[in-house]
């Protein structure tokens, strides 16, 4: 059984989201305050976060940055419906996905089954995957470990930014749509005016870039997808 963490101070909207996420099967812990997070995680294990961005005493974007720093941790962040500026600030951020609020709780559910099926996606049985380490000159993909590096750097991808990689790696010098990575990483089809994609790859970008390897890893196709440059 799932734990989760949800932060809100919409109380009512908290209680109505516990009742149906417990029918699903989730266990809910509830903070109606930004300031409480840190407590609350030093005390316990939460396999993701549903993290609400205006919050008293201290916003989401803070929690976000805090939580995003020390742990290794899922989160999906809820946002004022056609705010594209705090999605954009979110998914920079580090965060593996967001909702728009009202949300549906039935699209919440999916989205949390997915997000933590790919945090958890490490292979059990190493014969079934040959390329379980991806090299691409000086960047290294260990798929059981979860683990990128850069230069011999380890650096710090959410699980989704690291999913996105995979597929890039693994079909190197081809073009991957943005359906295609919508679909195989995020667990959904591509909604129309869904930019998050493109954060995600516009974050894996910065993290990748590298003094030693100025070339251009990830290239954009415009209108379809993108490519990671093979060599």
């Amino acid at each position: 059984m799932h734990h989760l963490l949800l932060v809100d101070d919409d109380i009512e909207l908290c209680q109505l989201l516990k009742e149906y996420l417990t029918q699903e099967g989730f266990t809910l812990d509830m903070v109606h305050d930004g300031g409480q997070v840190a407590e609350t995680l030093a005390t316990t294990n939460f396999d993701l976060m549903i993290l609400d961005v205006m919050l008293p005493n201290k916003n989401g974007f803070d929690v976000l940055r805090e939580v995003s720093r020390t742990r290794n941790m899922p989160i999906l962040m809820l946002t004022a419906k056609g705010d594209d500026i705090d999605r954009i600030l979110g998914l920079e951020m580090g965060a593996d996905d967001y909702l728009a609020k009202p949300c549906n709780p039935r699209e919440l559910v999916a989205r949390i089954r997915s997000i933590i099926r790919r945090f958890n996606s490490v292979p059990t049985d190493n014969t079934q995957v040959p390329d379980e380490v991806i090299e691409a000159l000086d960047v290294l993909l260990d798929i059981k470990r979860r683990e990128v590096k850069v230069a011999g750097n380890l650096i710090d991808l959410t699980a989704t930014e690291f999913d996105i990689l995979v597929l890039l790696l693994r079909h190197a010098g081809d073009l991957i749509t943005r359906e295609q990575i919508s679909e195989q990483c995020l667990g959904r089809k591509l909604l129309a005016f869904d930019r998050s994609i493109d954060m995600h790859i516009s974050h894996l970008r910065k993290k990748l870039s590298s003094t030693d390897c100025p070339i251009e890893r990830i290239k954009t196709i415009r209108g379809t997808g993108y490519q990671y440059v093979a060599v």
